[in-house]
């Protein structure tokens, strides 16, 4: 049995925690995100061309980046160009080929980028790819 005097308040549902958790969530997706791109390489300033293709997908792919100052980087790893051709070799798996990706500055001396890839096309089973970003 109600009294008189006791006012009945409508029921109310508050919104604020739900708004609260929905940004929570929607942090923590924008955050995996960017985690979710796959960096190959060390950042250089690759040259232009307008017949770039992409390359259709090869199993196993190997990243080489000549930076400005012609310092060599085998999947991110220092090496200089000497050590190269074997260092291809032992990624070269048996009846697999390699794609080796040419990720070299554009401000490289030509000479340099044409001895790295004498190196790389003495490596039976390496195939050479040259990146670069589209106009």
């Amino acid at each position: 049995m109600r009294l008189p005097d006791e006012v009945d308040t409508p029921a109310q549902i508050n919104i604020v925690p739900m708004i609260d958790v929905i940004f929570a969530i929607l942090t923590f997706f924008v955050m995996s995100t960017l985690f979710l791109t796959r960096q190959e390489g060390l950042p250089v300033n690759l040259p232009q061309a307008s017949s770039a293709n992409k390359q259709a997908s090869i199993p196993a792919r190997v990243t080489l980046t000549v930076d400005k100052d012609g310092k060599l980087f085998l999947n991110k790893q220092p090496i200089t160009l000497d050590k190269l051709q074997a260092a291809v070799k032992e990624k070269v798996k048996p009846q697999q080929s390699l794609l080796l990706v040419l990720n070299a500055d554009e401000a490289v001396n030509h000479g340099k980028i044409v001895a790295v890839m004498d190196k790389v096309r003495l490596v039976e089973g390496a195939k050479l790819a040259i990146a670069t970003k589209n106009k």
